[in-house]
């Protein structure tokens, strides 16, 4: 399997090119992914909704989101998107990264603007909706950007950027306040060392002793922190992680269900085929086939 179509967590797959690292494209929940797992990527994300609804988490706070909302997600922030069931949502993804903006010199621009915002400490809102009374503003530089990304002129690479700028500058225009330095947020980092934990070792048995030994916390208080941070226990959600995975596999390759199993940490054929039947309503043999 490649697992660069779907990393989960801490994506390794390079959203941009280095010589104009920015890139967007569509993606439709449940069409595409079930849903996209908790990770974080150095890029900036923008999320634009266009249909339906759903829910997204950013540093562990949930955002109820429609079509036409943006969330903006930072460098290093974690983030998961849902479709609220049974319903669909379809949702463009605008990355790039903080060089397309900011000079590779420590001018006046990085140091009292960027510099901040992409170290948390610009008051900037996550969820950008039509309460906000610059809405329009940035949602049309969006539509500019996507026309331009989809027609291609001569020179739309400098309009990318021109509108990038204006963007940043309708948010640092709206945005006065400067937090103090941010302190790490424990619980932050602590999820990301379970989420690559899991990464690294899905497919091997991974026992609650052993993950709670890796936050040095000890089996209790990490079944505690888990429920209350994630919203479901670690079995659970090391399940829902592996069969994301199996999903793919089953999408995207002629691998033996049996192998898929054995390869996303499922022992027992059985129990993959009855865990996976129980969250998505269907076999994974009858997946595979729905999938064609």
């Amino acid at each position: 399997m490649d697992h660069n179509q779907y990393e989960i967590y801490r994506e390794k797959k390079p959203h941009t090119t280095p010589d104009f690292p920015y890139n967007t494209y569509l993606c439709s929940i449940p069409l595409d992914f079930h849903f996209v797992p908790t990770h974080w990527h150095p890029e900036v994300e923008i999320i634009v909704i266009k249909k339906g609804s759903g829910i997204i988490h950013v540093n562990l706070t949930s955002y109820e989101v429609k079509a036409g909302d943006m969330i903006l997600v930072l460098p290093g922030q974690l983030h998961s998107i849902g479709a609220h069931n049974p319903t669909f949502m379809e949702y463009e993804n605008i990355f790039f990264d903080t060089s397309l903006l900011r000079s590779s010199k420590e001018d006046l621009c990085n140091k009292k603007y960027f510099t901040p915002l992409f170290n948390g400490r610009m008051d900037i809102p996550t969820l950008i909706n039509y309460k906000l009374p610059y809405y329009l503003e940035i949602y049309d530089c969006i539509n500019h950007i996507d026309n331009l990304c989809d027609k291609k002129p001569f020179g739309y690479h400098l309009g990318i950027k021109s509108y990038l700028y204006q963007i940043s500058f309708i948010l640092f225009n709206n945005t006065t306040r400067i937090k103090k330095p941010r302190q790490t947020n424990k619980s932050l980092e602590k999820v990301k060392t379970i989420l690559s934990y899991i990464q690294k070792n899905y497919s091997c048995p991974i026992s609650v002793e052993e993950i709670a030994q890796e936050c040095y916390y000890s089996k209790s208080h990490f079944m505690k922190f888990f429920k209350e941070t994630m919203g479901m226990s670690f079995t659970q959600y090391l399940n829902e992680y592996r069969l994301n995975i199996a999903c793919q596999a089953l999408r995207s390759t002629s691998d033996n269900i049996s192998d898929i199993a054995q390869n996303t940490g499922f022992d027992n054929l059985s129990y993959f085929t009855r865990t996976f039947k129980k969250k998505y309503g269907m076999s994974p043999g009858e997946y595979r086939k729905a999938a064609d």
